[in-house]
């Protein structure tokens, strides 16, 4: 009996730890990107950022997957080929924000404000934008994403 127990139970454990290694967020990484507004390559996945203040953020490749973004402002924040993957982006300010080659596979933009904002050869695989403004985005070499519901779209 002990080791059926043992059997089915450190499956479990190896998946939940495994779990919570996976996104846990870079503490150094999190204080830098709040102390300078730059963090470059950083590994921010599963941050909890709701609401916060990154206007002109530099986070060019960072890791922000599961990321917590929703009614943050990123109004020109530099996202180029961030990792944004299932990142809560609902309501989120992303005008003027320099997205492309980003990975924004099955994120949340609901909502969001990504006027103007550059798209260009980011990845938008189940990405949600019902609600999203894209007037005058850029989206020219973007892949997937369903912009049914979305406002100003012009792609390509």
């Amino acid at each position: 009996m002990k080791k059926v127990f043992l059997l089915l139970i450190i499956p479990f454990m190896v998946g939940a730890l495994g779990h919570n290694l996976t996104f846990a967020v870079n503490q150094s990484h999190y204080k830098k990107l709040k102390r300078t507004n730059k963090c470059n390559r950083c590994n921010l996945s599963g941050a909890k950022l709701h609401g916060s203040r990154l206007v002109r953020a530099r986070l060019r490749g960072a890791n922000l997957s599961r990321a917590k973004l929703r009614g943050a402002q990123l109004r020109s924040a530099d996202l180029r080929s961030a990792n944004l993957n299932r990142a809560d982006l609902r309501r989120a300010n992303l005008r003027s924000a320099k997205m492309q080659r980003a990975n924004l596979t099955n994120a949340n933009l609901r909502g969001a404000n990504l006027r103007g904002a550059d798209l260009r050869n980011s990845r938008l695989k189940g990405a949600k934008l019902k609600g999203a403004n894209l007037t005058g985005a850029k989206l020219k070499g973007s892949k997937g994403g369903n912009f049914k519901g979305a406002k100003g779209v012009r792609r390509r």
